[in-house]
């Protein structure tokens, strides 16, 4: 890939990237790869949560729930080694591959001749990595400065998305917090500070975030409240 080519894989990539919640981010990366990379035909994301599950999200054809959920019931294959063993793993010539003797033949059997794992995030309780499927063997034999591109560009989105993603959800529990003081005031005929600070205590006393003091509460009294009125 030429200089000018480069240059012009990055705008296309920032351009596709777009800051949105985070299903749309993981949604746009694996539409990006398969616009934008050369050779990808299909892409996914697998995401290995804290308890060691693989989930694959965002893929761009059904065929890939398959042919991922066969590389982790295997443990082998270039996307479990890159969510698990933090590495970008490249396999041009699935069909001559000794690494993986179990999911190789399933692969190639499916249409896919070159796959590629590139790691994209560490999280605290989560590893993420984008899976690259090609058509054509030979794939990905150079993908290397490309890929680190797009690793890049795709972890910067992420990031945004999480920040995006954790002050829609602030935002949320401030909302049932709220609506659990005007339960809460009506229903015993306490002032908004008294309210909040009834629900504080809940919390304190029962060792429980405020947040699910807040949801039971609507729950067990905000049915009878609108029933009364």
């Amino acid at each position: 890939m030429t200089g000018s080519e480069f240059v012009e894989l990055s705008r296309q990539l920032r351009d596709a990237l777009t800051p949105a919640d985070l299903d749309e981010t993981l949604a746009n990366i694996t539409a990006a790869a398969v616009q934008a990379l050369p050779d990808v035909a299909y892409a996914s994301i697998t995401i290995k949560h804290a308890d060691g599950r693989l989930e694959t999200v965002a893929p761009t054809d059904d065929l890939i729930f398959d042919v991922d959920a066969a590389q982790y019931r295997f443990q082998e294959g270039p996307c479990y080694e890159a969510a698990v063993e933090s590495v970008h793993v490249t396999a041009p010539h699935l069909a001559e591959d000794r690494r993986w003797p179990r999911y190789a033949p399933l692969a190639v059997a499916a249409g896919i001749q070159a796959q590629a794992g590139l790691r994209l995030f560490d999280a605290q309780h989560s590893n993420g990595a984008l899976n690259l499927y090609a058509l054509e063997a030979g794939a990905f034999e150079d993908l290397g400065a490309v890929g680190e591109l797009f690793s890049h560009q795709a972890a910067m989105a992420l990031e945004y998305a999480r920040q995006i993603t954790q002050l829609q959800e602030a935002a949320q529990t401030r909302q049932r917090i709220g609506q659990a003081v005007g339960v809460v005031m009506q229903r015993y005929g306490l002032d908004e500070a008294r309210a909040f600070a009834f629900l504080a205590r809940l919390s304190s006393t029962s060792n429980t975030k405020l947040r699910v003091v807040a949801d039971r509460m609507i729950s067990d009294l905000g049915e009878g409240t609108t029933g009364s009125e």
